[in-house]
């Protein structure tokens, strides 16, 4: 499980010696928010959604989605109100990684395919992370400084990992509200972040078939993980 918990980490920091020693144009960046916003969006739809309503209990759902949306929203302001600072990037980039890990934790308490099924999605989402931040530091800071604070900021999320493993010890109804919880946090990146920033890179077809491309490889993993 950790080794899978640090999918993202490998994938951020990957993505950030990419944009260090040769910067990718916005096509393709753009192509890259597609396909991560495609993946993550089914590991939402197919993983945590059938988990959130198969408890059987509306409220913890209701308790749980919402919670999420005020979360996320908090997230969101405070990310518009540092937007032009570094450090308040860093930051908020920081607490978003560790969300993306409480969720991840989740999807391990469900069962180790899950699990494994969002770690793909996540380190699809964290390349691209890993571009953004190293694309924000890449004029002020060395190259070994970018890679490293990009590796730091990634490193959120096997913590959250972490803090989210007693999840799977709860009672049905507070597993229900985390699920729900979660699956407000996947999908609000993907219509928030991923695919708002994502329109605003040159549109060209091949890259909005990515979203379909990455949910389509997604599904046939998740096919193999289950067949396997």
């Amino acid at each position: 499980m950790w080794l899978f918990a640090f999918i993202p980490v490998i994938a951020a920091t990957a993505g950030a010696a990419w944009t260090v020693f040769s910067r990718p144009g916005p096509s393709t960046v753009g192509a890259i928010q597609h396909f991560a916003a495609g993946v993550v969006f089914y590991a939402a739809a197919g993983e945590l959604l059938p988990e959130a309503v198969e408890q059987g209990a509306i409220w913890p759902v209701v308790l749980g989605g919402g919670a999420g949306i005020v979360v996320m929203l908090l997230l969101r302001r405070v990310g518009d109100r540092f937007e032009d600072s570094q450090v308040g990037l860093l930051s908020v980039s920081t607490l978003d990684s560790f969300i993306d890990g409480l969720v991840l934790g989740l999807a391990f308490a469900i069962g180790q395919s899950q699990g494994l099924l969002l770690a793909i999605a996540l380190g699809i989402e964290f390349l691209f992370l890993g571009l953004a931040i190293a694309g924000s530091f890449a004029k002020t800071a060395g190259s070994r400084t970018v890679i490293a604070m990009t590796f730091g900021v990634a490193l959120a999320v096997p913590v959250g990992v972490l803090a989210a493993l007693p999840a799977s010890a709860l009672p049905g109804s507070w597993q229900a509200a985390a699920f729900a919880f979660g699956l407000v946090a996947l999908l609000y990146l993907v219509t928030e972040e991923l695919l708002v920033e994502a329109h605003e890179k040159p549109e060209t077809n091949w890259g909005t078939a990515m979203f379909f491309v990455g949910f389509l490889c997604l599904t046939i993993i998740d096919e193999l993980l289950i067949g396997g």
